[in-house]
């Protein structure tokens, strides 16, 4: 066997290690039937259907944005999930708050988003607070990742000021945090958006969490 075969085999042994590995310590969010674990207006706005939360419907508009928050706090952590959105009137648009908390007799959140919608894929804002887009995907790699009415796999790791995206396996952000004081951990919750005729559904919700940087 020559060098360059063994070279080959580790690193699949490694990649294969560390698969296994993962499989191990992943947590799944969601059990596909209940909303144990987690809290939000279960009654009028988000249901479970065949396996997948899913708020919103393509009759009807969403008066306002609406979460559903996680009732655990997570700090850092690598979140994997499945996402999928369809819309035909208004901001079609959705995404996945984390390190964020509810705003006290209010509908919002404050906190980070990975946002999902038209032009927005796998884009990092902040929302309720400095109420703007901190880094996005170029067009390029926008037109890579997106594929509208799909199932598109998201992920976000947050480790200590550092935030990556993906989408479909593609990196789309890579951010460090320069503010100082912004809360290190929070909540993590699915978003509707208002005032759009549009329907999210997520499902294969899983976290690793991620131990503290000193």
């Amino acid at each position: 066997m020559s060098m360059a075969q063994l070279s080959s085999l580790l690193v699949a042994a490694s990649l294969l290690l560390a698969a296994t590995d993962r499989s191990v310590v992943a947590e799944p969010l969601f059990d596909g039937t209940t909303f144990t674990g987690w809290e939000g207006d279960t009654a009028h706005v988000w249901r479970i259907e065949n396996g997948e939360i899913v708020a919103g419907a393509l009759d009807r508009r969403q008066e306002k944005n609406d979460f559903l928050c996680t009732k655990k706090r997570y700090g850092n952590f690598d979140l994997r999930l499945k996402i999928k959105l369809a819309g035909s009137e208004g901001f079609v648009n959705s995404g996945i708050q984390f390190r964020s908390e509810r705003i006290p007799e209010s509908h919002e959140l404050i906190g980070y988003q990975a946002d999902f919608g038209k032009g927005f894929d796998g884009a990092l804002y902040d929302e309720s607070r400095r109420n703007r887009i901190l880094a996005q995907p170029s067009a390029d790699v926008l037109a890579k990742v997106s594929r509208p009415g799909e199932w598109h796999d998201y992920r976000i790791r947050a480790e200590g000021p550092r935030v990556q995206l993906w989408v479909n396996g593609i990196q789309t952000v890579d951010y460090t945090e320069t503010e100082p004081g912004l809360p290190a951990k929070g909540v993590i919750a699915l978003q509707i958006h208002g005032n759009a005729v549009s329907e999210v559904r997520f499902k294969a919700i899983e976290i690793d969490e991620l131990p503290p940087i000193d």
